[in-house]
């Protein structure tokens, strides 16, 4: 009795295995975006597959081969503008499994990995074509250095705006999408900053496609940036949160369980992606480290001062979430020789925030607080060799410079906090190669 049961299941799954055996995965869908050294083909499938990519010449193409795959999308829908493919065909292949051929412009270099359903998204097969020859024309071109006809460069500053292509950021309850919100206040960002006398404007996107957290810092240090500013619009757990906020790094732990979420969403959207800074060659690791420690530190001191300076503007035209500046280890701004900053221009996530992000004059305004707040710090604190520089030196910048004859017990470090100011900026601004003064002598005070 009990073998003949044994015998019945054993025919059972015998009967069901070749039917398992065949149902496979559905290519049910397929997203381009074209970036300016890469391409990013995005195949959405059902769940996880088995497959092969290689590249081919003469004529250029790539082979995606799938295993156990059925093709239900529709390649002919698909906008080839602007990237390297000319076609894509495919055909069944050994039965149950898909090729997929893509008819290139030029030889490619292929990558590939699957990623884990979000948000917006569910399994996806990720074919990444990358244009070496584009690649190593921007990694060998000039820094970026531009100068007036005062012959004193520019103040550079990158505006990173978050997210992009396959990754959308927060969604808001309407559906609004972080990357789209971002990237147009960036650009109204870069209009302000290049309308500005002695600024250039750097955007590390210019279109919807993504660039992982680390080519972001790396484009910033390429263009000799005085500061990066990276523009969020990101979500919370509930609808309850909102108001702007401005991060600066943090090598020590969040600053609030918000700030916590925050940079562990943000940083999360490095996965998709499939270092520069501080010369380290020839050094010892001790040493190293010590270089590495002094230089993040100053970057992040100078990023919390125009932080401050951004979120006193901000606070003049929205709601603050928080009144000081908060500090994540966002991996965005880990940059040991850039100040740099993340501005959350609200929280999406949150119905009313997200029906004002959505409008232009919303985002005009934020921009233009963030703008100001900039400027603000770098009149105050311009670096050397630069148009405001010279104009602070000259006394030609926002404001009239005033004197101080020194009296008695005076001390440089106490005429620059009676004067909202720092000593380095006195000593720069009179030549005084150290912070000994004498009684009766005169110093000039930059305006504040």
């Amino acid at each position: 009795m009990f073998s003949g049961w044994c015998l019945a299941v054993s025919l059972v799954w015998v009967l069901l295995y070749p039917v398992a055996a065949m149902a496979g995965v559905n290519v049910e869908g397929a997203r381009i975006w074209p970036a300016p050294d890469h391409t990013r083909l995005v195949l959405d499938i059902a769940d996880k597959v088995d497959h092969k990519v290689f590249a081919l010449s003469g004529p250029s193409r790539l082979v995606i081969d799938l295993e156990n795959t059925t093709l239900k999308a529709d390649f002919d829908k698909l906008d080839l503008s602007g990237s390297p493919v000319k076609r894509i065909r495919s055909a069944p292949r050994n039965g149950n499994d898909l090729r997929v051929v893509l008819d290139l412009k030029s030889d490619i270099k292929p990558r590939s990995f699957q990623l884990e359903p979000n948000q917006q998204y569910g399994h996806r097969l990720v074919v990444d074509l990358i244009d070496e020859g584009g690649l190593k024309a921007r990694k060998s071109s000039e820094p970026t250095v531009t100068e007036n006809s005062n012959g004193k460069r520019d103040i550079i500053v990158v505006i990173d705006a978050g997210h992009g292509g396959e990754d959308p950021g927060a969604i808001g309850p309407r559906g609004t999408r972080e990357k789209d919100v971002v990237l147009k206040m960036a650009r109204t960002l870069a209009e302000l900053v290049d309308a500005k006398p002695g600024y250039t404007a750097k955007l590390t996107r210019t279109g919807d496609y993504y660039i992982d957290l680390r080519s972001r810092t790396l484009l910033a240090r390429k263009q000799n940036a005085d500061l990066f500013v990276s523009v969020h619009a990101d979500a919370f757990r509930t609808p309850q949160p909102r108001g702007a906020s401005v991060f600066a790094l943090s090598q020590r732990g969040a600053t609030s369980e918000t700030a916590r979420w925050l940079a562990k969403s943000e940083n999360r959207s490095d996965l998709i992606g499939g270092a520069g800074g501080v010369s380290l060659d020839g050094r010892d690791e001790m040493l190293a480290g010590v270089l590495l420690d002094l230089s993040m530190t100053a970057s992040i001191n100078s990023s919390l001062g125009v932080g401050g300076s951004i979120l006193g503007r901000l606070g003049d035209v929205a709601k603050l979430h928080k009144k000081g500046v908060e500090q994540a280890a966002f991996a965005v701004l880990k940059s040991p020789d850039i100040p740099s900053v993340l501005v959350e221009a609200g929280f999406i996530s949150n119905p009313k925030e997200e029906k004002n992000l959505s409008s232009s004059w919303y985002r005009e305004k934020i921009s233009r607080a963030v703008f100001q707040g900039i400027n603000d710090y770098f009149q105050k604190t311009p670096p050397p060799g630069t148009l405001l520089a010279w104009q602070k030196q000259n006394g030609q910048g926002n404001g009239n410079v005033s004197q101080y004859r020194i009296r008695r017990g005076d001390t440089l470090s106490g005429v620059a906090r009676e004067n909202q100011t720092t000593v380095s900026e006195l000593m720069q601004y009179n030549g005084l190669n150290d912070d000994r003064v004498m009684v009766g002598q005169t110093i000039r005070i930059p305006a504040s």
